[in-house]
């Protein structure tokens, strides 16, 4: 065993659970394959396949005042590379103090049956069908005078995760994702569009390039407004971006400790507490059709909202809101027993059910004037207190007059916080599968509605296109 073609990954992660001498010990092996293609101009430029492997060491050193943790993680891990990783991590147990996060180990989890297998990995021809369709849209695009620019991109990770206590898990992610941008030959107008798919059979590039075909029409007619407050049509995409960074800030220990949006006056946190006069429900669920994730906790560091010592961890599907009112906060065992609240880990999807059934296109032929966004980039945080975010509009801002878009409108930059949102939001219409446009790196599987805020607020204008 001395290469990545002939040791296998539960291969290594036996062999690496055999090498430790410490008190426990977490193994995670990744295996990672990707395909690409990147087009600009109406013309394909790039396209590859890559394939890696990471290694994941966790050791647990049990001492009188405590267990503490040392964590190393490796790329490229061959079986010679075992031996110094794992004592690297046993190091770093053994110089560390008592982890504050410290749980037993898990256990009794059922072992997966294709543990043994070999990894799952994408290759080129995940795009056979997509690509001659991508090449039509190409032609049709330069008929019509625009040019389209992107990336597809897909993603195929096993992981293989192994502990002292017996546990053997494995599961294959399927990750896609297109990003379609459509400009005029001038460059002063662009519109985009992105889509999340698992395989990219359920992409159509001619449906794609047509709605972009219409919002470049749209902005042939330019209006200047000034900032303010709109009334405002945010499409599923940001509405996905603004609530990937809500719940990336309901740590319930952050909250308990007062430090966050979620957390009470006076002490606690606001869980029980209405945030949306709508019935909006905010939930995860590994086993979400279309949208799956890992059904076990896959944890390669601590932090606010994963613990080391959960890998391994059973997921169950999770309401963080339920019917506008906060039902849960994200914690860890060791959070949740520290605040008193409900066990309820991480996630790897986020989906919003508002009980409309109106289409984007519904709700703008039924607004009286207000704007229709495109998507939002650049969002930061301003005020972790309120959950106060800035960021800027991009790719076309639409005016709406009397049940029609009229024309785009300059870009602005906006201070919105997402809990105020939920608050003030007057509709949400048909929840759908989307993209998020700002953190797609990170977070792709959601399924949100559009939703009509009264009073959105646009802080100044951006000179943005």
């Amino acid at each position: 065993m001395s290469s990545r073609t002939t040791v296998k990954p539960h291969e290594i992660v036996e062999r690496a659970l055999e090498l430790s001498t410490a008190d426990g010990c977490v193994v995670i092996a990744d295996e990672h394959s990707s395909a690409n293609l990147r087009w600009a101009g109406n013309a394909l430029t790039t396209n590859g396949v890559t394939r890696g492997r990471t290694l994941t060491v966790i050791a647990t050193v049990d001492g009188a005042e405590g267990t503490a943790s040392g964590v190393v993680s490796r790329s490229a891990v061959t079986a010679d590379d075992l031996e110094p990783l794992v004592r690297a991590a046993e190091a770093a147990a053994r110089g560390a103090g008592p982890a504050e996060d410290a749980q037993p180990l898990v256990t009794g989890v059922p072992a997966s049956a294709d543990f043994t297998d070999a990894p799952a990995e994408t290759t080129s021809a995940v795009f056979t069908d997509f690509a001659p369709a991508l090449g039509e849209a190409f032609a049709r695009a330069r008929a019509g005078g625009r040019e389209l620019y992107g990336f597809a991109n897909h993603e195929l990770s096993s992981t293989y995760l192994g502990t002292s206590t017996g546990l053997r898990l494995r599961h294959d992610q399927p990750n896609g994702t297109l990003e379609l941008n459509a400009k005029s030959p001038d460059r002063a107008r662009s519109a985009w569009a992105g889509r999340a798919t698992a395989d990219f059979k359920d992409v159509d590039p001619a449906a794609l390039d047509e709605e972009l075909a219409r919002r470049l029409g749209w902005a042939e007619r330019r209006v200047e407004l000034p900032a303010g407050r709109y009334e405002t049509l945010l499409p599923p995409t940001a509405v996905a971006d603004l609530l990937i960074y809500q719940i990336w800030s309901a740590a319930a220990r952050d909250a308990a400790e007062g430090r966050t949006v979620f957390s009470k006056q006076g002490g606690g946190t606001r869980v029980g507490d209405t945030l949306s006069p709508l019935p909006l429900t905010l939930r995860s669920d590994p086993n979400e059709p279309g949208l799956e994730y890992a059904p076990f906790q896959v944890a390669h560091s601590s932090g606010d909202t994963e613990s080391v010592f959960d890998n391994g961890l059973p997921l169950t599907a999770t309401d963080w809101i339920r019917a506008g009112r906060l039902e849960n906060l994200v914690t860890t065992r060791h959070s949740a027993a520290l605040t008193g609240l409900p066990l309820a880990p991480s996630a790897g999807n986020l989906i919003l059910d508002g009980g409309g059934e109106r289409t984007l296109d519904e709700m703008v032929a039924a607004t009286e004037r207000g704007l229709l966004l495109t998507c939002l980039w650049y969002i930061r945080e301003v005020d972790p207190a309120t959950l106060l975010l800035t960021g800027l509009t991009r790719d076309g801002v639409y005016l709406v007059e009397n049940g029609e878009v009229v024309g785009e409108v300059n870009n602005f930059r906006f201070n919105e916080s997402p809990v105020d949102l939920l608050s003030r939001a007057t509709e949400a219409g048909r929840t759908g599968k989307t993209l998020p446009r700002e953190w797609n790196d990170y977070f792709t599987r959601t399924a949100m509605p559009a939703l009509r805020i009264p009073d959105f607020n646009m802080s100044s204008v951006s000179q943005g296109v």
